[in-house]
């Protein structure tokens, strides 16, 4: 008795016009493009922490300048003696 499977391996793959991609070449397409976009993502994540520990040097307080403020003026007031 002849299996199912002996017709899927004739029939497996996507036709296109004139020629038929098989399956295998299109999960190693995905594979590929699935794996890229990991470590894409990853390289794109520490670039952007790196970006954000840079714009904090910027507003640390030891890198700002010194702003002269005014002096007090004390006022004396009389006491109660």
């Amino acid at each position: 008795m002849p299996t199912s499977n002996s017709n899927l391996k004739e029939t497996a793959g996507v036709k296109v016009l004139f020629f038929s991609i098989p399956n295998n070449f299109l999960l190693q397409l995905g594979t590929g493009s699935l794996l890229l976009g990991l470590v894409g993502g990853k390289a794109v994540a520490q670039a952007v922490t790196a970006i954000g520990q840079a714009s904090e040097e910027v507003f640390r307080g030891d890198r700002l300048p010194v702003l002269p403020f005014p002096e007090a003026e004390t006022t004396s007031e009389p006491s109660d003696a």
